[in-house]
């Protein structure tokens, strides 16, 4: 009987000792915070974006992470230049065009307490953007779209303003980067190193890129609401 308890005391001395070091790290455990905003403002043209923000997530980790989505009506380019340079010479038909953007955004927030009556913080991070140009000739008979799909970086600075326990109003401003993409339309691509795919005459990289607003360097102003759950 002897031979058989003292084993059994042994493994629970263990697990008493392994559940005691173990409790305070569980006490002392991140509490991770969330935070859903939304807003509006410009970025190359008029948007709103929605955005989810974590941060407390690690112990002593000073970065916060904010994931956002934004939609923007932008101008898509020359409707004419885009005409010749992904179809033909016509000039007839009256031209519409409209662009948009979708954005991918994936920052990392630092505080910066730049003001005493704001949490200000510095951001910056990586973009993906599908960007869409589509170019209508009334009573001519062409109806096309030119994409890209682009990555880049952006960086800036935002400050939240309590305006009760759980909203804030946001403001911000920063710039974003893309790289250059290949641009695609009706049957023709043009790339950054002009291994182009059915090229109109001998238009090149140089003149799709000119022709058609995809992202560049963009500007960007917003203001919009946060909640803290």
């Amino acid at each position: 009987m002897t031979k058989i308890a003292v084993p059994i005391l042994l493994f629970t001395i263990s697990l008493s000792s392994t559940a005691a070091a173990q409790g305070p790290a569980r006490a002392d455990a991140a509490k991770p915070q969330f935070m859903a905003g939304f807003q509006l403002g410009y970025n190359s043209g008029l948007g709103a974006s929605g955005s989810g923000t974590i941060s407390s997530f690690a112990r002593g980790f000073p970065l916060s992470a904010k994931l956002g989505i934004w939609y923007t009506s932008v101008e898509p380019g020359q409707a004419w230049d885009a005409r010749q340079i992904f179809i033909n010479n016509n000039t007839n038909g009256i031209p519409v065009e409209q662009g948009k953007n979708r954005e991918f955004k994936l920052d990392f927030l630092y505080p910066v307490g730049l003001m005493r009556s704001a949490n200000t913080h510095f951001f910056g991070g990586v973009r993906h953007s599908s960007f869409t140009g589509n170019f209508k000739f009334v009573g001519g008979n062409e109806d096309f779209d030119v994409t890209s799909s682009q990555w880049g970086l952006g960086a800036g600075l935002e400050g939240y303003f309590g305006m009760s326990r759980r909203f804030d109003l946001v403001v911000a401003g920063g710039v974003d980067y893309y790289f250059r993409s290949t641009l695609q339309g009706h049957d023709t691509a043009y790339s950054p190193d002009n291994d182009n795919v059915n090229p109109r005459e001998d238009f090149t990289y140089a003149d799709a890129d000119a022709a058609i607003s995809q992202p560049k360097v963009k500007p960007l102003v917003m203001m919009g609401f946060a909640y803290h759950f």
